[in-house]
């Protein structure tokens, strides 16, 4: 009597080889390693609190606040007190007032209860990049000129406007 051969297991597949980046890497990730050290120094656990600052409190509140340090209780990361620049003494008393509300959006932001308090202290902002103003509009087209006959010809009021500004511009000395 012959007995069947029977096969070994075959060996399971090798892991597929992880993509090659290429050598590009989100912004996100350096970042992070980054900016830990610096805001750790200052009791933020993470940069969020000042990067995403705005979009926590609102852009008119961002505009005259600036947060400096969170101080948690002694081997805590819960219920700290979240030191914030003021601009003036006028918006501090806003703030004061506001303060249960901003409370709220902080912890909501984070999930937990990372902050219990508001301690204000006055004092002058960082300027933020100043925009450039426009430059001065350059005056109007000839109006016998070609492009201004040629301008004339379109129906467009949109159109005719932008390419009037764009003659205006390429004019220009």
């Amino acid at each position: 009597m012959v007995l069947p051969m029977t096969q070994p297991p075959k060996p399971a597949p090798a892991p597929a080889a992880p993509r090659p980046t290429y050598g590009l890497v989100a912004v996100a990730v350096p970042c992070g390693r980054v900016t830990r050290p610096v805001f750790g120094r200052h009791g933020f656990a993470e940069g969020a609190l000042v990067t995403d600052w705005p979009a926590i409190v609102g852009a008119a509140i961002a505009h005259f606040t600036l947060p400096v340090r969170i101080r948690f209780p002694a081997k805590e990361r819960s219920d700290g007190t979240l030191i914030v620049k003021v601009a003036s003494g006028a918006f501090a008393l806003e703030m004061q007032h506001l303060e249960p509300l901003i409370l709220e959006k902080i912890n909501g932001y984070f999930g937990w209860n990372a902050v219990a308090r508001l301690k204000l202290i006055q004092g002058p902002l960082p300027e933020t990049a100043k925009r450039k103003p426009p430059p001065p509009e350059p005056p109007p087209l000839p109006a016998d000129s070609s492009a201004a006959i040629r301008l004339a010809q379109v129906e467009d009021p949109d159109l005719r406007e932008a390419l009037a500004r764009l003659g205006r511009r390429l004019a220009k000395p």
